[in-house]
């Protein structure tokens, strides 16, 4: 289907006369690009954003003040519509400290109506019939100048958002969802941001490492750390480095000569030129460090609530398998555990549950209270 142009918004001026367009709209299809695959910490490289009539291409690496957006997405009164927007919204909290208000998620809405694909192609394939290219999923949005089919490509997340807000909407109110769905929309607007500085022992998450031997294991961090150390001088996500595999195949093995290190296989003739010193010199400090040890973990939880928690992971199961749908349209990992530390013993008590709301409250309150009694 051929779209109207986009329009690319590149310096202060049409950022201004955009902006002015905006702020009279009651609704914004949203979308954003980023580079996380090509970048050791990733940049917002475009807001694409729809209304009747225009598909705005906002290039926020150029010269322009998007404190307008901010306002925009902080208020009320305007409806954001998103499609799958959790990190979205944490990139947009992260980078620019701006808080969504007003969300309608049109991934949650279809999960709640019970669809299993969660896509945006697929919604619009299934739903219209419209096929959307995954040329460019991923693409490095971060270069400069982005090609004309880039940009193309770009427009098509948001041009047909709206139009598919108003269909879920219409089928989300025939079942009586709505409500639910604007209080899973709120909670999704509470971004918990994730701790995203570097951990020394995150070694300890590669898969197989808590099976190595300790001396294996020394080597595995240092080669942990040299590896972050190299994609943080390259800008380079750090799995672009080295992947997980080939970091536990190198601690496994530990060569101490380039031959072999070559021997293992593991890595192209480039990484051996570029990498293969500096890898020898990580292998040999692991092999002085003292054997690192797992930390202990601090328990967040009592063993009451965790024994509530369990509980209501099977009562949910079998709610989700009752209405079709996932377990999480249901009840959230975050609303269990606080459901399950909080302990209601009335209806009233819920209201200490932040993150369920009143319509959830009226469909699942009375069951959960006999599940927690009994």
């Amino acid at each position: 289907m051929e779209l109207p142009p986009y329009q690319l918004i590149d310096t202060e001026s049409a950022w201004q006369e955009c902006l002015e367009i905006l702020r009279h709209q009651p609704r914004l299809a949203v979308d954003l690009e980023a580079n996380s695959l090509y970048a050791y910490q990733e940049q917002v490289c475009l807001f694409q954003i729809s209304v009747p009539g225009h598909d705005f291409i906002i290039d926020p690496l150029a010269d322009i003040n998007l404190d307008g957006l901010g306002e925009l997405f902080a208020d009320a009164g305007t409806e954001k519509v998103f499609h799958s927007s959790s990190y979205d919204l944490m990139l947009i909290k992260y980078h620019y400290g701006w808080d969504v208000v007003n969300l309608f998620d049109t991934m949650w809405g279809g999960r709640i109506l019970g669809h299993k694909n969660m896509g945006l192609a697929w919604f619009l394939q299934d739903f219209y019939g419209i096929e959307l290219s995954k040329r460019f999923q991923k693409a490095n949005w971060a270069q400069r100048p982005l090609s004309d089919e880039m940009l193309a490509y770009a427009q098509r997340d948001t041009h047909y958002l709206l139009r598919l807000r108003d269909e879920l909407a219409a089928r989300l109110k025939a079942q009586g969802c709505l409500e639910e769905a604007f209080e899973i929309f709120a909670n999704e607007c509470r971004v918990a941001m994730p701790e995203r500085s570097f951990n020394p022992d995150g070694f300890w998450g590669v898969g197989g490492a808590r099976e190595l031997r300790p001396r294996a294991q020394a080597i595995l961090k240092a080669l942990y750390l040299f590896r972050d150390k190299e994609a943080r001088e390259r800008n380079w996500p750090p799995f672009k480095v080295l992947g997980e595999e080939r970091l536990l195949l190198l601690a496994r093995h530990a060569p101490k000569t380039e031959h072999e290190l070559a021997g293992l296989h593991c890595l192209s003739k480039q990484q051996l030129e570029r990498l293969g010193p500096e890898l020898l010199k990580a292998i040999a400090e692991g092999r002085r460090m003292r054997p690192p040890v797992l930390p202990r973990q601090q328990r967040r939880h009592s063993a009451d609530a965790a024994r509530r928690y369990k509980a209501l992971f099977e009562w949910r199961r079998d709610a989700a398998a009752k209405r079709g749908v996932e377990s999480d349209v249901v009840l959230t990992r975050e609303s269990m555990w606080q459901i399950a530390e909080a302990n209601p013993r009335t209806i009233e008590e819920f209201d200490r549950v932040a993150t369920l709301g009143p319509h959830r409250r009226g469909l699942y309150a009375e069951e959960i209270l006999k599940l927690l009694a009994s």
